[in-house]
């Protein structure tokens, strides 16, 4: 696989409930054979990256929870090329902490561990748990300190630092991964786009139109290369793939008209007053509907839902504009993570092959 081809991860489901807030059947489950027969079928499929949740306490139908870095590892262990993506939240953890258990996974895997940096947005989980709630802004700082801290552990000697939320003397982490792990991070506000211009090496966003998403990957590039930075662009997208167009759409329409109203409406009410706290009042639902709300990430609103050759013809649509990871969801995940790439992703192989194609005799 080239380098510059678009690559492809997936929500790993160690959450109960599935990824969308609906009545509607998912044979997906959060248990550890099933996770573990997933990764195997991901990898196979294609999949470059999964990517592990972080939940605390049980809402919106996510009953129960695995806890991420423990199946992460879990999950590495079970296949060999995949890497996988623990989700953290800074308070929780302690960058200490973090930054010995990954650098003990990368050791055991092959480098095959990543960190996905969650900055919060759910006031109520940190509440249960003890945890002090930080205004918006501050929260996006102590990640940034957080993602300073862990990279300094993993490759200084005697590491010392004297920030505002983290500070260390003298610190030695030894066995240091062989390779520093890669850092993503989420959020659509201004404080999370300036903070994966100068910290992150990937940037997760909601899922948006092509237009949305060329806006937002424009505004961090410009501001990345102001910071001498690169950083890479991954959008989420729940991907409805079937036979024909009608089948694909009849599934949406079954899942939004058996969407759990009163689960949605109370998503919705945390994560836009969550957004409201930024200082220009936006977060990542600022915008989004009842309907895009049935699926936690906006991943309706990236529309790859349709035929194989629809999908991957919008696939290649974003990764013109700059997107270079697409983070799936899926209701019936093992079943459609498999059609997935047995039929959509080598048209997307295709059609970028066809593209280099056509740019190298220009």
């Amino acid at each position: 696989m080239s380098q510059n081809n678009i690559k492809f991860a997936y929500w790993v489901p160690n959450v109960s409930g599935g990824l969308v807030v609906s009545k509607i059947e998912q044979r997906t489950s959060w248990d550890i054979d099933y996770n573990r027969k997933l990764a195997q079928i991901a990898e196979n499929a294609g999949f470059e990256y999964a990517l592990s949740q972080i939940r605390f306490t049980a809402g919106y139908g996510a009953e129960f929870q695995h806890e991420s870095v423990a199946i992460s590892h879990a999950l590495l262990a079970s296949t060999e090329k995949l890497r996988v993506i623990a989700a953290i939240l800074p308070g929780p953890w302690h960058p200490a902490v973090l930054a010995k258990q990954i650098s003990t996974i990368s050791e055991l895997t092959n480098g095959r561990i990543a960190v996905n940096i969650v900055s919060g947005w759910f006031r109520g989980e940190f509440t249960a748990i003890g945890e002090p709630w930080l205004e918006h802004d501050e929260r996006y700082r102590r990640s940034e300190e957080f993602i300073d801290v862990l990279r300094g552990i993993w490759t200084r000697d005697d590491f010392t630092y004297k920030g505002d939320f983290y500070r260390f003397h003298n610190y030695s982490l030894k066995p240091k991964p062989a390779q520093v792990p890669e850092i993503f991070q989420g959020g659509s506000s201004r404080a999370a786009r300036d903070m994966a211009s100068r910290a992150s090496d990937w940037y997760f966003t909601n899922g948006n139109t092509v237009e949305g998403i060329k806006a937002q990957v424009d505004d961090i590039r410009a501001k990345a290369a102001a910071n001498n930075h690169q950083v890479k662009v991954g959008v989420n997208a729940f991907i409805i793939a079937r036979d024909t167009e009608e089948e694909a759409r009849a599934v949406l329409a079954e899942i939004i008209a058996k969407a759990d109203p009163e689960a949605v409406n109370a998503f919705g009410h945390e994560v836009k007053q969550a957004g409201k706290a930024s200082p220009e009042g936006e977060g990542n639902w600022a915008k989004s509907t009842f309907e895009d709300l049935v699926q936690y990430n906006d991943g309706f609103k990236t529309n790859l839902i349709g035929t194989p050759q629809q999908i991957a013809e919008r696939i290649v649509a974003l990764k013109d504009v700059g997107v270079d990871l697409i983070l799936s969801g899926f209701l019936h995940f093992q079943e459609e993570v498999a059609y997935f790439g047995e039929k959509v992703l080598p048209l997307v192989r295709e059609l970028e092959a066809q593209r280099a194609a056509a740019k190298a005799a220009a």
